[in-house]
């Protein structure tokens, strides 16, 4: 694979094309859409059975967002819009509890199971509404997913909306999760909806104010590292969860801010995106197995929690993204070196060849954990959005390769 000749490009982007349109999609089309009670079945064994039937609401959005990308920007494919309608009109009949706040699981059949503390659901219902409108003309659709925005904001930005994770009295933090995924729904309304105004700002302002929080309290020069956690003022907070880095999630961040600055050919948010990858992949990278670690320490001491150093599928995908568009946005040979490795290691142990799909989590060595194919935390999302990014990276004149430094 050699990202500096065309018909390596080429054939880079019938891979990620034919994994995307010929295998995972059809294996969540047969195995997970629920033609009985409507939404999407995520707990699947490696050969598709679905061995929970409960289901997770973020992935009804994440779900109904995919497909409705897909119906956007590849084909109009009405099992592709029938898919994101079936995700989204169970959110609306199933979605949400008596205070609108949207539960985290459910039963089959829509009755409530469990409610959690922060609102990510939100985010995703949120894009996924956007996707359907601009696919279907929704004017619900479009409503909704301002709104869903709307309510992510406020219980994530708005002094006392949502519950700490630890008493704010003791110890008082801030994570970057909630930035950097509001930078990501924020980009999905702006290209679906056009740049609305939510809570008092446009989503171009929102990401703005997001990337600014991110570079000024998280990212940590005299470190090289990237905080998943940090005090009221950008503090260390010098105990297990404050220490605690997560590659995965910063690499995620990076092609985000990547993707942004390539939007508005603004260097500064691209040099951001590049700092963030430039330092979280050498903390991320196991040189001696190969494959990105779960969790890393800042300071190289133990990590508390015992998966620090599986290999899971989505940091893995987030990387495969990150690098591709930083080389593509640069030319820097760093940079396709580091995607081949991760394009290699990631081909090479995820995917399962007699039933399709990747797996999901890995030992350090790759040898595979379990053989579940989806679950609470995966479905048709983090894999077919890599596979769709990269291939329309490399199908596109977007990218300015040598020019951003």
């Amino acid at each position: 694979m050699d990202l500096t000749k065309q018909e390596g490009q080429t054939a880079l982007a019938e891979t990620y094309r034919d994994t995307l349109l010929g295998d995972v999609i059809p294996f969540w089309l047969r195995h997970g859409l629920d033609r009985e009670h409507g939404g999407f079945l995520t707990a699947l064994d490696r050969d598709g059975t679905v061995i929970d039937t409960d289901k997770s609401i973020w992935f009804q959005g994440r779900g109904a967002w995919m497909f409705a990308t897909l119906f956007n920007t590849v084909e109009k494919k009405p099992e592709w819009l029938d898919a994101a309608r079936s995700g989204v009109e169970f959110l609306r009949r199933h979605g949400s509890g008596p205070g609108g706040k949207l539960y985290f699981t459910v039963t089959r059949d829509g009755q409530p199971l469990r409610m959690r503390r922060y609102v990510y659901s939100e985010s995703f219902a949120a894009i996924a509404n956007a996707a359907l409108a601009k696919a279907s003309g929704d004017s619900r659709a479009a409503a909704a997913a301002v709104a869903f925005f709307d309510t992510y904001l406020s219980h994530s930005f708005d002094p006392g909306r949502m519950p700490p994770k630890v008493d704010a009295a003791t110890r008082p933090m801030m994570g970057i999760g909630p930035l950097m995924i509001g930078i990501a729904t924020a980009q999905e309304l702006r290209e679906n909806l056009g740049d609305v105004v939510v809570k008092g700002r446009t989503c171009t302002a929102w990401i703005d104010w997001a990337v600014e929080r991110i570079e000024r309290f998280f990212l940590k020069p005299e470190y090289e590292a990237v905080m998943e956690v940090v005090g009221p003022n950008g503090e260390i907070i010098d105990h297990f969860d404050g220490r605690q880095l997560n590659p995965g999630h910063a690499l995620e961040a990076a092609w985000f801010i990547m993707h942004e600055g390539n939007r508005r050919d603004d260097r500064h948010l691209i040099g951001i995106g590049l700092t963030i990858l430039d330092w979280m992949w050498k903390r991320g990278w196991d040189e001696e197995f190969g494959g990105i670690f779960y969790f890393r320490d800042l300071r190289g001491l133990p990590v508390q929690e015992y998966w620090h150093d599986m290999k899971f599928w989505w940091p893995h995908c987030e990387a495969i993204i990150a690098t591709l568009l930083a080389w593509k946005l640069t030319g820097d040979e760093k940079y396709a070196r580091w995607h081949r490795q991760v394009h290699e290691w990631s081909f090479r142990h995820f995917p399962d060849p007699e039933f399709g799909e990747w797996y999901g989590y890995l030992h350090r060595d790759g040898r595979i954990s379990t053989r579940l194919k989806g679950n609470m935390w995966k479905g048709p999302f983090h894999l077919p959005r890599m596979l769709w990014c990269c291939w329309k990276l490399l199908e596109s004149d977007a990218g300015k390769e040598g020019q951003t430094q």
